[in-house]
C-alpha cells in the first residue's frame, strides 16, 4: 500500500465557536453557513450565546430547502413564489434543481418557480389561507472556485456575515472555508500531485478515506434524503475519474478509461476530521455477507452467494469469465424453439433491482420449454460486491464508486484483451444468437448533486432527479419497423402493471418543474427513448431505467416486479414479431 496523503482537519464549527468566543467578540451578531446538521448547529448557537454572542447558523447545503424546514412558517400556508438565482457562470437550472423537492414538501401548497437576478439570493413570498403575506430573502452561499480541469465552478461554500462587532470594527461578509471543502481540495490535490505511471490502470485500488460529521437528513417524501456524504462521495469520484480522462488525454465522455477502481468511503465522524488517499492492491476476492431471501419477495439486493447458488439451479448450459478481481462472471444459456433474447442486469452494480427482476422474469421464462434464454444476473461482480461493502457503512447512499468494473471502466466498452468481464456477454450472444439483448438498469431514486464542482453532476445532469420508469431502445437502422413495432408490444404489456403510470407521472411531473423536461416519446403511457445506432452486436437493445439505486422494501420490491414484467414482455412481444415476420437470419 501506498499512502498519497494522511491528514486531519479541524471542525469548522469547533473552530468558529472558538474563535468568537471571547471577549472582544460580545456583543457581535453573525450569520454563519456550514455543511452541518440542524443540531449540532443549535447546539452551536447556544455555546456562542453563552459568549454573549447572537449567532444563527444555518446550512450551506441545498440552503432554500433548510429554510422551508427550519425557519419558514409553513402551516396554512396557500401559495409560494419562489425567484431563483440565475448565475452567468453556472447551468441557467442550477439554482431551480437545488430547490428540489420543495414542491412535494410542502403537499397541495401551489408553487411556483420564475428565474431571478445573479445575486445568489432566492427571493420567496409566501401567502397564507387567512390572508398573511411574508417575504424571505434566502442566501445561497457559493464561491467561483478552480477546479481540476483548470476551469471555474461556481461551488457550494461555507459563508460568514457579522455586523455588531466591538471596538468598531468593521462588518463581514465573505465566504468561509469548511473543512468538508478543505478535504475535498486536498484529497483532488493529492491525486493530482502525483507521479502516476504511463500505462492504465494506475492503480488496483485508490482508496480516499473520509470521516468527517455532516447532514444526513431523510425528507419523508419518497427516497428523498439531503446528505453532505453522499455529495461528498459522489464529487470525490467524479472529480477523480475526470481528472484521470484530463491525465490520459481523453474525452471525459469515454468510458473505455481504465484509472483501476476509485473508491471514496464517507464514514460519520464528530470529532477530528481525517482524510487518507491510498493506492492499494487487490487482495483476495472478499463478499459482503447478506442474509437469503425469497428473490419473489427479496426487499434488498441479494448476496453474489446467493445469486450463484440460485443461477447454479437453473437448467441450461454454463459459460463464464473472470473479472478484474479475480471474481467469476457467470451466465447459463438454455436452448429452445423461440427467438432467442439475451437477459442481462448488473452491468453497473450500484443499481440493485435488475438483477432479482431479472431472476424472477427468467424463472418463468424457462417454465416454457421453447423459450430460448441466455441470462447473465450480475454482469459486474466487483462493482457488486464494492456496493455490498460500503452499503454497510451507509445503506442509503447511491455509491457510484461500484457503477464501473475494478478497472475502473465501463464494461461495455470494455478492453479487447484480456476480455475479463465482457467476455461472459460475448459468448451468451456466440451460443445463442440472439438478436434482442434485453440489459437491465437503473439511475439514483433521490437527488445526485456534486456541490463542490457546481452542484449538478457533470455530464449527467438529465439523472440529476428521478423521472420515473422508462425505457430506451437502441436499434440496428434496417431495423427500425421492427423496433416501433417491438417497442409498442413491450409498452403495452408494462401498461397493466399496477401503479407503474402513476409513479412515472408522479415523478416526472416534478423533475420537469425543477429541470428542463425529459426528452421522451410516452409510448402506451411508458416513457421511450428510440436511438437508432448500429454499435451493438445486437439488432435491438431494450435497456431500462427504474430510479431504485438507494431503495429497500415494498418500493424495492415495486421496482424489481417492473424489471420482471419488461423482461416477460419484451421475451413475448420479440418472439411474436419474429414469428410473424420473416425477417432474414442475418441483418443485411
Amino acid at each position: 500500500m501506498t499512502v498519497l496523503l494522511e491528514q486531519r482537519f479541524e471542525r469548522s464549527l469547533d473552530r468558529l465557536v472558538r474563535e468568537w468566543s471571547h471577549d472582544t467578540t460580545r456583543g457581535a451578531a453573525i450569520e454563519l453557513w456550514v455543511f452541518e446538521d440542524e443540531e449540532a448547529r443549535r447546539s452551536a448557537e447556544a455555546k456562542l450565546a453563552g459568549a454573549g454572542v447572537r449567532a444563527r447558523i444555518r446550512s450551506a447545503y441545498k440552503p432554500l430547502v433548510h429554510a422551508f424546514l427550519e425557519e419558514i412558517d409553513t402551516a396554512d400556508l396557500a401559495r409560494v413564489a419562489i425567484r431563483y438565482p440565475v448565475h452567468e457562470r453556472a447551468d441557467p437550472n442550477r439554482f431551480l434543481s437545488e430547490a428540489y423537492p420543495l414542491p412535494a414538501l410542502l403537499g397541495g401548497v401551489e408553487v411556483a418557480f420564475q428565474p431571478g437576478g445573479a445575486d445568489l439570493t432566492y427571493d420567496v413570498l409566501c401567502e397564507y389561507r387567512d390572508g398573511r403575506v411574508a417575504d424571505h430573502a434566502v442566501f445561497a452561499p457559493n464561491r467561483l472556485r478552480a477546479n481540476h480541469l483548470g476551469q471555474e465552478d461556481l461551488a457550494c461554500t461555507g459563508w460568514i456575515r457579522a455586523t455588531s462587532l466591538p471596538n468598531d470594527a468593521p462588518d463581514r461578509d465573505e465566504p468561509v472555508e469548511t473543512e468538508i471543502e478543505q478535504v475535498f481540495a486536498a484529497a483532488i490535490g493529492a491525486l493530482m500531485a502525483h507521479d502516476w505511471p504511463q500505462g492504465e490502470p494506475y492503480a488496483d485500488r485508490i482508496a480516499i478515506d473520509v470521516i468527517v460529521p455532516g447532514i444526513e437528513r431523510p425528507l419523508g417524501c419518497g427516497d428523498e434524503v439531503m446528505s453532505t456524504r453522499e455529495a461528498l462521495h459522489e464529487d470525490l469520484y467524479f472529480s477523480a475519474l475526470e481528472w484521470f480522462h484530463h491525465h490520459a488525454g481523453r474525452p471525459l465522455d469515454d468510458r473505455a478509461l481504465r484509472p483501476g477502481q476509485i473508491v471514496p468511503d464517507i464514514r460519520a465522524g464528530e470529532g477530528a476530521v481525517h482524510l487518507r488517499v491510498a493506492l492499494e492492491p487487490f487482495g483476495p476476492p472478499q463478499d459482503h455477507a447478506r442474509p437469503l431471501q425469497d428473490l419473489e419477495r427479496a426487499d434488498a439486493a441479494p448476496g453474489l452467494l446467493q445469486i450463484e447458488r440460485d443461477l447454479a439451479a437453473l437448467p441450461g448450459e454454463a459459460f463464464e469469465s473472470a473479472s478484474r478481481e479475480g471474481r467469476t462472471v457467470r451466465g447459463i444459456y438454455r436452448r429452445g424453439t423461440r427467438a432467442a433474447v439475451l437477459v442481462t442486469a448488473g452491468q453497473h452494480a450500484n443499481e440493485t433491482s435488475g438483477p432479482v427482476g431479472a431472476f424472477r422474469a427468467v424463472h418463468r421464462l424457462l417454465a416454457n420449454p421453447d423459450a430460448n434464454v441466455a441470462f447473465i444476473p450480475v454482469e459486474n461482480p466487483d462493482g457488486y460486491a464494492l456496493h455490498g461493502r460500503l452499503c454497510e457503512g451507509h445503506p442509503r447512499h447511491m455509491h457510484h464508486a461500484a457503477r464501473y468494473t475494478a478497472l475502473g471502466n465501463d464494461l461495455e466498452y470494455g478492453p479487447e484483451a484480456p476480455v475479463y468481464e465482457i467476455g461472459t456477454r460475448r459468448r451468451a450472444l456466440e451460443l445463442s444468437g440472439a438478436r434482442l439483448h434485453v440489459n437491465l438498469h437503473g439511475y439514483p431514486a433521490h437527488e445526485w448533486t456534486r456541490p463542490f464542482t457546481g452542484y449538478l453532476p457533470r455530464g449527467f445532469e438529465q439523472w440529476a432527479l428521478p423521472k420515473g420508469f422508462f425505457l430506451i431502445l437502441r436499434y440496428h437502422p434496417s431495423w427500425a419497423d421492427e423496433a416501433r413495432t417491438f417497442i409498442e408490444a413491450v409498452t403495452r404489456g408494462l401498461s397493466a402493471v399496477p401503479g407503474l403510470a402513476d409513479f412515472t407521472r408522479g415523478q416526472l411531473e416534478l423533475c420537469t418543474m425543477l429541470s428542463d423536461a425529459p426528452s421522451h416519446d410516452i409510448i402506451n403511457g411508458v416513457p421511450c427513448r428510440m436511438m437508432a445506432q448500429d454499435r451493438y452486436p445486437t439488432p435491438l437493445t431494450l435497456v431500462t431505467e427504474f430510479p431504485d439505486e438507494t431503495i429497500y422494501g415494498e418500493a424495492y420490491r415495486f421496482a424489481h416486479t417492473v424489471q420482471m414484467a419488461t423482461v416477460i414482455a419484451a421475451e413475448e412481444a420479440f418472439a411474436t414479431m419474429m414469428e410473424a415476420q420473416a425477417l432474414p437470419e442475418q441483418e443485411s
